[in-house]
């Protein structure tokens, strides 16, 4: 493939627009997050062994693929809605489902992205917090009529988490004005306790609850493009599951779902490994004089930088041309002083370590 680029600089520039297919471009990448231990080997071996059957039939449609997701989930196939990723679910719930929709900002900017122009609210997280006041953002999506409100526990960029109790609060009061609550638990498979605060097993209790997940990041397979909702509200399933086409799933995430149950211990293994290695890299992090750290309950970190530091898309740039590493900065969120702010995904101990060094290095010009 032909390189759209001559020095590092024009590399960078490139990088920046892309979406993905960063493997082709040889840098280290802290920006997506993703499962680095997971899947394993065998699971490939699987895939190649099937890629004739793969590539030369059909797919299976949406109440098979919600039957596989089913069986992994402990859920009734009636509940589930499988998705061409998380993205293509968030399409249908902001592009066209929603009237009204409220999001609690910085967050995920998909969901305000997908939606038509003035059909979305962003409610501000508490500064310099980010912590998420249910009440306060019940109250006022009631007062703007909202329809569908969304939570991501835990958030992107800020990396914390929304108490269970405090979401099942919020399910509560929304109820009463036919306000839909989805929680994005995308993340929550490298939070601690995980059974205990995710909402899936009570989702029958709460009929204005659906939650929303992609596969990609918790089990590392971006590529397969796989995500899923959740909800006990069948006409709520049926209006979602009405935007999806016959066939939105390839062979190959089908068969990957199939088989995924088998490797149920590898991937609590593999989840067990990236906490370890973001408790370090959390650490590290802290202890750089000024920097501001926010800890994390996903595989990623939320930093400001310390004030005489150079801003956010300057440290990016200069990390990614004299170092050929990549990270976000905050520029561009709805949230005050959004270019002070950097979201790490934390990768492997050694990767870990050697941004340290070097953020340190570039930080300050």
């Amino acid at each position: 493939m032909k390189n759209h680029y001559n020095t590092q600089e024009e590399k960078y520039e490139y990088i920046a627009k892309q979406h993905g297919g960063y493997y082709r471009h040889d840098f280290t990448d802290h920006a997506y997050l993703y499962n680095l231990y997971f899947p394993p080997k065998e699971v490939f071996t699987h895939l190649k062994d099937n890629i004739n059957n793969l590539v030369l039939n059909y797919p299976m449609a949406q109440d098979a693929l919600a039957e596989l997701i089913g069986s992994i989930i402990i859920q009734p196939t009636e509940r589930i809605i499988v998705g061409n990723g998380a993205a293509e679910i968030i399409k249908i719930l902001s592009g066209s489902l929603a009237k009204k929709l409220i999001v609690p900002v910085p967050s995920f900017n998909e969901y305000a992205n997908a939606a038509p122009e003035g059909r979305v609210v962003e409610f501000p997280l508490d500064f310099p917090s980010f912590q998420l006041d249910v009440d306060k953002f019940a109250d006022e999506a009631i007062k703007v009529g909202a329809d569908i409100a969304v939570v991501v526990t835990p958030n992107n960029p800020t990396s914390m988490l929304v108490p269970k109790a405090d979401l099942i609060r919020l399910a509560k009061k929304l109820e009463p004005s036919k306000c839909m609550l989805v929680v994005d638990e995308s993340f929550l498979d490298f939070a601690d306790n995980k059974e205990q605060i995710s909402l899936e097993q009570d989702i029958d209790r709460y009929p204005n609850l659906a939650i929303l997940k992609s596969m990609s990041k918790a089990y590392g397979i971006c590529g397969l493009r796989i995500g899923y909702m959740l909800t006990a509200n069948p006409e709520f399933a049926q209006a979602v599951r009405n935007g999806i086409h016959i066939w939105n799933i390839n062979g190959f995430a089908e068969e990957f779902l199939r088989i995924l149950p088998q490797y149920k211990q590898e991937f609590e293994a593999s989840c067990e490994k990236v906490k370890a290695d973001r408790d370090l890299f959390y650490s590290q992090l802290s202890a750089i004089d000024g920097m501001t750290v926010f800890k994390p309950d996903a595989n990623y970190i939320y930093c400001r930088l310390p004030g005489d530091a150079l801003n956010g898309p300057e440290v990016v740039k200069r990390l990614f041309i004299k170092h050929n590493i990549y990270i976000k900065d905050s520029a561009g969120k709805t949230q005050p002083d959004a270019d002070r702010y950097l979201r790490i995904a934390s990768r492997t101990q050694a990767e870990n370590i050697k941004l340290i060094t070097v953020l340190k290095e570039v930080m300050y010009g």
